[in-house]
């Protein structure tokens, strides 16, 4: 699970620009983590489970800072026809996540598959206030229509050519408020 950090600190002082300088919307700092191998679970929607190597924390530099949170990631299911979702927590906190109705399951994205060789892309890029400077962070979490098994990272299936095996990036940048 490679983690990519980017920030100023190896800039000497006299050439570095504060912070202060940058204005509203400027980007502070960047994080990133890309998990490239699958992950796979049978718990059955509403209940969600983390996806292993899938966060990333960030200590934004300001309580007013804002944290632009982005995800995106292919979902497969081993089960044809069945559904797969993914959420997005801050800590404990599910974030950008849709209003209640009905029997819903409230996540950020997520859908049905035709077949166990395709895969569902789902991006979410949600603007966070998290209102601290403490250490934050974020992660993904999976869960699968009942009776099948949703996986991240590509298609269900592996036995093909023509099936994909895809990377799952969850990038977090400070935005100065």
């Amino acid at each position: 699970m490679p983690v990519s950090t980017i920030d100023n600190s190896g800039i000497s002082a006299s050439a570095a620009i504060s912070t202060s300088k940058l204005g509203t919307g400027a980007v502070l700092q960047v994080v990133q983590t890309a998990k490239t191998d699958t992950f796979s679970t049978t718990s059955a929607m509403p209940t969600f489970v983390d996806v292993t190597g899938l966060s990333a924390s960030i200590t934004p530099t300001s309580s007013s800072s804002k944290v632009l949170v982005t995800v995106t990631a292919f979902l497969g299911n081993g089960g044809a026809s069945y559904g797969s979702a993914v959420n997005l927590l801050r800590g404990s906190t599910s974030i950008a996540i849709g209003d209640s109705r009905g029997s819903t399951t409230r996540c950020f994205g997520g859908g049905q598959t035709a077949s166990t060789a395709n895969t569902l892309p789902v991006t979410v890029c949600f603007l966070d206030s998290p209102a601290t400077t403490s250490a934050t962070t974020y992660k993904v979490q999976l869960s699968s229509e009942s009776g099948g098994t949703a996986l991240i990272g590509g298609s269900y299936r592996s036995d093909l050519a023509q099936v994909v095996s895809t990377p799952s990036i969850i990038t977090l940048q400070e935005i100065s408020a």
